[in-house]
């Protein structure tokens, strides 16, 4: 699957929009990727992880890692899909008091190889937040996989990251926006700082 593949997944599932947002990140863009209308396809979203995965395989090996762990929201299906690809458990983190952990009975086996999985990664701060939760609770992220790299290859997350698609979009911070951002009001899309 080529970078055309996955962005017309996004936009025949009016999954990539335009105007002005503001994102998770704190950084504004023009551009959205509301991965939720993509992955609510089940053939979507198995099609777009079984890719990922193939990668993964073809890089690390057959078995590459024993468990896979995604930051909630955007990463959950995403995670899930990308385990069942792999043949292996699917867990996520939750932020509670403003930072990851694990909830819900899951835990991770010590020295277990985990594969942090998201949606999209713009700046990497949410992935290198679970990438932390995952270390503290004795894991080994041997990885990083995202469905899109806002950054295009740009973002370090301290391990390698698999992405099918490179999407280099403009983000800005509030003190750089350009004078067309700036006469449309911004929308948060993203669930980061919901209850």
């Amino acid at each position: 699957m080529n970078r055309d593949d996955v962005l017309r997944h996004y936009r025949e599932s009016g999954a990539l929009l335009e105007g002005h947002f503001l994102l998770t990140s704190g950084l504004h863009s023009p551009v959205y990727m509301q991965s939720a209308r993509v992955l609510m396809h089940p053939e979507r979203a198995e099609a777009l992880c079984r890719a990922l995965a193939d990668a993964i395989r073809a890089k690390l090996g057959p078995k590459p890692v024993d468990l896979v762990c995604s930051p909630a929201m955007g990463g959950v299906v995403v995670g899930y899909e990308l385990a069942r690809q792999l043949g292996v458990p699917a867990i996520f983190t939750e932020r509670v008091d403003g930072k990851f952990a694990l909830r819900r009975g899951f835990d991770i086996p010590k020295g277990a190889r985990v594969l942090m999985a998201e949606d999209v990664v713009t700046t990497g701060k949410s992935s290198r937040e679970c990438i932390d939760c995952i270390t503290a609770n004795g894991g080994v992220t041997v990885a990083a996989s995202c469905i899109v790299d806002r950054s295009d290859g740009e973002v370090d997350l301290g391990v390698p990251l698999f992405a099918l698609c490179g999407f280099k979009v403009p983000a800005y911070r509030d003190d750089e926006l350009p004078p067309e951002l700036q006469k449309i009001p911004a929308i948060k899309p993203g669930s980061r700082g919901l209850t």
